[in-house]
C-alpha cells in the first residue's frame, strides 16, 4: 500500500530516504493549491511568492484550466504523433496566431524547447544561411539559465551546473549579458547562425538589462544574417507586464521559445515558434517528442492562454510589480542592497547582516506566511501567481518587510 503522508516532516523524510538528493527545498510541504495561496500538510496558509518559477501565473489550480484538462482526460490523453489528433490543429492555430508566427513545434520541458531552438538555427544556418556542416556556432550570454541537459549546461559559466559533467558539447560562443558590443564582436565570425538570449535573466537573480539592450542585439543580429532566439521560458505569458518581455522593446524574435506558464502550471507543455523559412527545414523524423502536442497539453495550453488574455493578466503585473518595488523601496534596512524588476518578475539582493543571508530571510518569510526562495546565495525571487490582488500583494509586502526588519 502507498504510505499516506500525514505531517510535513513525514514527507522531508521519505523523500531524504528515497529520493535523489538534486534539490534543496525549504522545509515546507506544500499540499493544497489556489490562486495566489498554497496550504501544508498542517493546514497553515501560505503566499507563493514563487509560482513554480513563473510557471503558476495564472493562479494554483484554474478553474478553466483544471476543466479543460479533466474534460479531455475523460476523452483520449495521448495518440503520439504516429496519428492526428482533433487537438494538435485547433492548438497550433491559436497559439501561432496569439504570438504571431507562421509555426509552432510543441514539447514539453522548458530544456526541451530551448533544445529544440538550438537544433532549428543550426539546420536553418546550414540550409539557408550555407554554413559548412558541423561549423555552425550559436552565440549565448553568461550568467545564464536555459535547463539540465548536457548540451545546456554546454552553455553555462556556473560550476554548481557544468562541473563534473563534461565532455561539453562544442559550437557555442560565450559573451557578457548586457554588453551590445561584445556580440558586435562575436558577430563578426561567418559561421555563428543564432543568438540565444533570455529578455531577462530570471536564475541569475532578475538581471534586468539595460533599456533598448534586447533591440540593440535584435538590430546586430538582422544586419549580421544571424537568428535572435529569445528564451522567454520564464519571462513570456505576462509574467513582465506584457505578453513576451521582448513586447517592451518592440522585438519579434525569429525563434520563440516558450514554457511554463504555457500550461498555468498544471503539467508540462512548452513551445517553439518560428516563420517557415526557420521551421520548415527540419523534415519529418528528423525531432519529435511522444508527447508534445499530446490532446491534454492542447487544450490546457489554449484554456491557459485564454485566462491570461480575459483576465488581463499582463496589465495586472505591470500595475502590481511597480507597487512591488516601490513599497519594498521604502524599507530602510541595511539588508537591502537592491530591488530589480520588471512586472511581477522581482528580486531583492541581500546583503548579510548579523550573520543572516538569504536562506535566514526566506526562512522567516516561511513562518510569516510567505514562501520565496534564494537564488545565488544572496538574492530572493518574488513572482507571486499573476491573479494576487492588490490587497493581498499588500498584505504579503508587509510579512516580507516584518521579515526584514526581524534581523536588525
Amino acid at each position: 500500500m502507498v504510505e499516506k503522508i500525514t505531517t510535513s516532516q513525514q514527507a522531508i523524510d521519505m523523500e531524504a530516504r528515497y529520493g535523489a538528493h538534486n534539490y534543496h527545498p525549504l522545509d515546507v510541504v506544500i499540499s493544497r493549491g489556489q490562486g495566489p495561496f498554497v496550504w501544508d500538510v498542517e493546514g497553515k496558509k501560505y503566499y507563493d511568492f514563487l509560482s513554480a518559477y513563473s510557471a503558476v501565473n495564472q493562479g494554483h489550480c484554474h478553474p478553466k484550466i483544471i476543466a479543460a484538462m479533466m474534460d479531455q482526460c475523460q476523452k483520449v490523453c495521448l495518440t503520439s504523433r504516429a496519428f492526428y489528433n482533433d487537438c494538435l490543429g485547433p492548438y497550433e492555430k491559436y497559439v501561432t496566431e496569439t504570438f504571431g508566427y507562421d509555426k509552432v513545434l510543441p514539447m514539453n520541458s522548458g530544456a526541451e524547447a530551448d533544445e529544440t531552438a538550438l537544433k532549428l538555427a543550426r539546420r536553418w544556418g546550414y540550409d539557408k544561411k550555407g554554413i559548412p556542416e558541423n561549423q555552425a556556432k550559436i552565440i549565448v550570454c553568461e550568467g545564464n539559465f536555459h535547463g539540465r541537459t548536457i548540451t545546456i549546461i554546454s552553455l553555462s559559466i556556473d560550476p554548481e551546473a557544468y562541473g563534473g559533467f563534461g565532455p561539453f558539447t562544442p559550437g557555442f560562443i560565450k559573451i557578457p549579458y548586457n554588453d551590445v558590443d561584445a556580440l558586435a564582436k562575436a558577430l563578426e565570425d561567418p559561421m555563428v547562425c543564432g543568438f540565444l538570449v533570455e529578455p531577462i535573466q530570471g536564475e541569475a537573480g532578475v538581471y534586468v538589462p539595460d533599456d533598448g539592450y534586447l533591440k540593440k542585439c535584435y538590430d546586430l543580429c538582422k544586419a549580421h544574417n544571424v537568428l535572435f532566439m529569445a528564451d522567454e521560458v520564464q519571462t513570456g505569458i505576462a509574467r513582465t507586464g506584457k505578453m513576451l518581455a521582448c513586447d517592451h522593446e518592440g522585438v519579434r524574435p525569429d525563434i520563440l521559445i516558450l514554457g511554463k506558464a504555457l500550461s498555468g502550471g498544471t503539467m508540462p507543455v512548452s513551445a517553439v515558434l518560428a516563420d517557415d523559412d526557420i521551421m520548415l527545414n527540419i523534415k519529418p523524423g528528423e525531432h519529435g517528442s511522444t508527447f508534445g502536442g499530446n490532446p491534454i497539453a492542447c487544450r490546457v495550453g489554449i484554456a491557459a492562454l485564454e485566462v491570461v488574455k480575459e483576465e488581463k493578466l499582463a496589465e495586472r503585473a505591470e500595475y502590481l510589480g511597480k507597487i512591488f518595488r516601490d513599497e519594498m523601496n521604502k524599507v530602510n534596512s541595511p539588508m537591502i542592497k537592491q530591488i530589480r524588476g520588471k512586472g511581477l518578475l522581482n528580486a531583492i539582493i541581500i546583503q548579510p547582516t548579523n550573520g543572516k543571508e538569504a536562506w535566514d530571510v526566506c526562512v522567516k518569510m516561511k513562518e510569516l506566511g510567505v514562501l520565496a526562495k534564494p537564488t545565488h546565495q544572496h538574492i530572493i525571487r518574488f513572482a507571486p501567481p499573476l491573479v494576487i490582488t492588490e490587497e493581498e500583494l499588500r498584505d504579503a509586502i508587509a510579512k516580507i518587510t516584518e521579515a526584514i526588519l526581524s534581523f536588525e
